[in-house]
């Protein structure tokens, strides 16, 4: 379970804390997060309307129902919520307090030695691919997967690697054998970017 932290803490969004030890800096490495920040942005979507049409989207990539975990006590606006898909494959998401709108959602897949391992990545593949298809639904099955496979090979061995794409920022964060964490998170556009996309 420790290798499940540290892949998490990557991304700064320690909600391994529903099968791990918290950190003991969790305050310092909680206020650097992206999502953190005052006026942080959420995507039009609740956790519970996450789970709903992924599922829907997806019924051979089961999510459990997302747990909540103890936040700190200085994030008012903040809570975290977990749920576990397999011993090795775990989803996390930062929800705006009250109205449970989601500012960032992750996969995290601890890799497991044998011969499990390449169907092991497969199926954490199939899920971050899914991901993608949640909040980009213009996307087909296999352009989401090849531009999964472009954001992993560029994150590759890198702790923290982002690419924005219109509203929404993917992160990738890749700990080797402690784990690899791919996330999805929404972004304001200001004006200016709004005016130049539409040129």
């Amino acid at each position: 379970m420790r290798h499940l932290f540290a892949a998490l803490a990557l991304l700064m969004l320690p909600a391994a804390v529903v099968w791990a030890d918290p950190p003991t800096d969790s305050a310092s490495t909680l206020q650097a997060a992206p999502y953190l920040l005052a006026g942080a942005p959420t995507f039009d979507m609740n956790i519970t309307q996450f789970r709903e049409k992924f599922s829907t989207e997806n019924p051979k990539l089961p999510i459990s129902e997302f747990r909540a975990i103890d936040s700190n006590a200085d994030e008012v606006n903040l809570m975290r919520a977990a749920s576990k898909i397999n011993e090795n494959l775990y989803t996390s998401a930062a929800l705006e307090r009250g109205t449970l709108k989601i500012k960032s959602i992750q996969i995290t897949w601890l890799p497991i030695q044998g011969p499990e391992q390449k169907a092991a990545r497969a199926k954490a593949t199939e899920y971050m691919a899914a991901l993608i298809r949640t909040f980009t639904p213009s996307l087909s099955k296999p352009q989401s997967v090849a531009k999964l496979n472009k954001l992993l090979s560029d994150g590759k061995n890198k702790r923290y690697f982002t690419q924005t794409d219109g509203a929404i920022r993917y992160v990738v964060a890749d700990n080797g054998e402690k784990g690899l964490t791919f996330a999805v998170e929404p972004i304001k556009l200001t004006l200016s970017e709004t005016l130049n996309n539409g040129e």
